[in-house]
């Protein structure tokens, strides 16, 4: 007796269509039972090890969904159904099994890219190799997964006979609608290639502070087909990732997170510069946002009424040198008006006497 016969001889007094989905609800509640009482007991057994019991929870859903398609795939034979309707019960089931295989190799790279990166951290004070480290592999994450996405879904459709004969129809017949589709998808390539580029010469990492249009901002997220720049205002300017390519930009973290910047002071001609040096020096060192690298004061331009003075400092990135800039001019705003008053701009009036009328020639009278 086939398993068909039995479950309807078993049952008699149900309909088929709902005896098949009685099948289908037992089969799924089993394998939910399954997996809970799975994971609960690996998650005890591996409460101790930290790898372990990342592996267990990242791979929660999947591992779900592949019981599932197990205990539907051993439930099929059972199920009183045509055989037509077992037929798409069965291509379908090969679908989810390559939605599977698709998911299964997206969270296996993500596990260990996601291991790779783990050694590096962004908070430190020199965290170039790291920016430079995770910056690709979110980068090559995205790439792959959009990849690895395409594929599975166009192989899981190819499983069913209709969508088959569709795409080698559509493939035959592709012509100008084939043109006008390849037109339309060009920009979604263009930054799909510019993100493999971008993944392998990195113009651009995570966290490099950035110009683009004449805006100043941090790269704060990278993905498959843009860029999210965090403003010094806290707006977000969305760049596509060909922009990189196609246009200039400027990149003040290129080969280190420190930077150097300029204070600029007016002053009298009658300024002291010496000493001016001295104390710029002093509010530097004396300062826990300076990192001990670059400090000098120059003489930059002498203007009409005044002299102008340059300080170049450095520090370890681009907010502490913004607040170490305000710091420097603060406090030597101060020392010119505390101590050198005499050196702040002036503006000069010199009074010149008018000059005496020259005496009326004398004429005598010829005798």
């Amino acid at each position: 007796m086939t398993a068909h016969a039995l479950l309807t001889a078993l049952f008699p007094w149900a309909p088929t269509p709902l005896i098949a989905a009685a099948l289908i609800v037992v089969a799924v509640a089993a394998a939910l039972l399954v997996h809970g009482v799975a994971v609960m007991t690996l998650t005890r057994l591996f409460r101790r090890h930290r790898l372990a019991c990342d592996i267990v929870h990242r791979t929660r859903s999947i591992s779900r969904f592949a019981l599932i398609i197990v205990a539907l795939s051993i439930a099929l034979p059972f199920a009183p159904v045509t055989a037509r309707v077992s037929d798409l019960l069965g291509r379908a089931l090969l679908a989810a099994f390559i939605v599977f295989l698709g998911w299964l190799t997206v969270v296996g790279i993500n596990l260990a890219m996601d291991r790779y990166v783990a050694r590096f951290r962004l908070d430190s004070t020199d965290n170039l190799q790291a920016r430079k480290a995770v910056t690709q592999v979110r980068l090559l994450k995205r790439v792959i997964g959009s990849l690895v996405l395409v594929l599975t879904v166009a192989l899981a459709l190819m499983s069913f006979d209709s969508v088959r004969q569709f795409g080698v129809s559509l493939f035959a017949s592709a012509g100008v609608a084939g043109i006008a589709a390849g037109l339309a998808a060009r920009p979604l390539l263009e930054n799909l290639i510019a993100g493999i580029q971008l993944a392998f010469t990195q113009p651009i990492r995570l966290g490099d502070v950035l110009i683009i249009e004449e805006e100043y901002g941090t790269v704060e997220e990278i993905t498959a087909t843009y860029v999210v720049l965090k403003l010094w205002d806290w707006r977000r300017l969305i760049v596509p990732l060909s922009y990189f390519f196609d246009k200039p930009f400027q990149n003040w973290t290129r080969t280190s997170a420190s930077l150097m910047g300029s204070v600029l002071l007016y002053t009298d001609y009658t300024v002291p510069v010496d000493k001016v040096r001295a104390k710029a020096v002093a509010i530097a060192k004396a300062s826990a946002l300076w990192d001990g690298q670059v400090v000098k004061l120059q003489v930059n331009d002498a203007k009409d009424n005044v002299l102008e003075l340059r300080v170049l400092v450095s520090a370890r990135n681009s907010g502490t040198l913004s607040d170490l800039r305000a710091e420097m001019r603060e406090k030597l705003i101060a020392y010119l008006q505390q101590e050198l008053p005499f050196a702040l701009p002036l503006a000069r009036q010199v009074n010149i006497p008018a000059a005496e009328p020259a005496a009326k020639p004398r004429v005598s009278a010829l005798r």
